[in-house]
């Protein structure tokens, strides 16, 4: 099982890297490519030719401002399309938060948050929609969510007993 993924820009990369990381942490192949929707539009069709070549079940399309790859791509393929918007100067990613998430009848894309909060949720998301298929990935999801629940309650344990002063002061 593999999952696309495609940015805007390499200045993207260091954000995405958390994308690649949970999806290789629960055993899945990625395929990655840089690929501008407005600067190489033709670049697109190879990438998809790609996707398919190498059996890629889910594409996540990660970029800022305009924030056009996304839809670009899922007007292409029936394949779900999950969007990262990518924090830029001038809004903050809000900008391509709206491009995402505007997308009109017909060609879905699942949009996640801004940034690197993005980029971890839509490898997850990747992760919950192969799992439909690869049931061996829900066991490993509901693992990986028990973890998360004992971190929580293991970081409330230790702020009941320190208080908050002195857990924000260890925790610096």
């Amino acid at each position: 099982m593999k999952v696309a993924i495609v940015t805007g820009s390499d200045s993207d990369l260091s954000i995405i890297k958390e994308t690649v990381e949970i999806l290789e942490k629960f055993g899945i192949g990625v395929y990655i490519s840089i690929t501008s929707a407005h600067r190489t539009p033709e670049k697109i069709k190879k990438f998809l030719k790609e996707v398919e070549n190498k059996e890629c079940e889910v594409i996540i399309a990660a970029a800022g401002m305009a924030a056009h790859l996304a839809g670009v791509i899922a007007a292409h393929t029936v394949k779900p399309v999950i969007g990262v918007p990518m924090e830029s100067k001038p809004l903050n990613g809000f900008d391509s938060l709206l491009s995402m998430v505007q997308m009109p009848s017909g060609i879905p894309v699942a949009t996640v948050t801004i940034g690197k909060a993005g980029a971890i949720n839509a490898g997850l998301l990747a992760i919950e929609i192969l799992a439909l298929k690869y049931k061996n990935l829900k066991e490993k999801l509901l693992k990986y969510r028990k973890e998360m629940a004992r971190k929580i309650i293991e970081k409330d344990n230790i702020l009941q007993k320190k208080g908050i002063k002195k857990y924000v002061e260890d925790t610096k």
